[in-house]
Order: structure tokens, then C-alpha cells, then sequence
């Protein structure tokens, strides 16, 4: 690559802005409205954009991987969150431990599936 990237930021889709906006934002993501329908999500200096589309064959073949400092920790902050319990369609998939790492799982209220995971050390 001949330029240094800076940032990755992919585009996901939601079936329900305002409600996938408020999940996000549950979630513990800041949000900044960039126009209708069309937002940013950031945690530190890592972001993605929520925009209201939805194709279903899109949304539930999109996966974003996370990585957290420590998984156990971030599972136990994801069950304190109760978000299921509070959105249609999210589920929770407890850690996975695998080989390279573990991980645990969370669907949006669209169907996007999240991996939070950690790499072995």
C-alpha cells in the first residue's frame, strides 16, 4: 500500500435506524450524527457508520470483529447491559474459546453479527 492508513471504518445497515442508533449507543459507542438516517459510531479511535438501509441478504451476511482487551470481562459487561431484554432480535452467544483467541457474539436488532474477541498471547 503506497499511504499509511489512518482508520477503517465499514458501513452497516439497520432495519430500524433510530432503534439500532439507540442499541449502538447502549452498547457504549458515541454517536455523531453526520445527516438523516446516517450516523458514525466511535469508541476511542475506532468507528463505523449506522445507515438507515436495510437488504436483508446484506445485513445478515454482515460480521464485524472487535477486538477487547479481555474477553471474560467484556462478556460479563455485555450480560449487565441486558439487551436482549430490551431489543427485538438481539441475541448474546457466551465465549467461545478457540485456538487462536475466544470470542463472544452479539446480534443486532437488524441481524449484524458482532465478534468480541482477544488473540492468545
Amino acid at each position: 500500500m503506497l499511504n499509511n492508513a489512518t482508520s477503517l471504518r465499514p458501513f452497516i445497515g439497520s432495519k430500524d435506524f433510530l432503534v439500532s442508533s439507540s442499541f449502538y449507543k447502549d452498547l457504549g459507542f458515541e454517536e455523531v450524527t453526520l445527516g438523516p438516517g446516517f450516523s458514525l459510531f466511535r469508541t476511542g479511535k475506532l468507528a463505523f457508520y449506522l445507515q438507515d438501509y436495510y437488504a436483508r441478504e446484506w445485513i445478515e451476511n454482515t460480521m464485524v470483529f472487535l477486538e477487547v482487551d479481555d474477553v471474560e470481562q467484556f462478556w460479563k459487561y455485555l450480560e449487565g447491559l441486558d439487551l436482549p431484554a430490551r431489543y427485538e432480535g438481539v441475541k448474546l452467544t457466551p465465549i467461545r474459546k478457540e485456538q487462536w483467541g475466544s470470542e463472544c457474539f452479539v446480534h443486532d436488532p437488524a441481524g449484524v453479527l458482532w465478534h468480541f474477541g482477544a488473540f492468545a498471547k
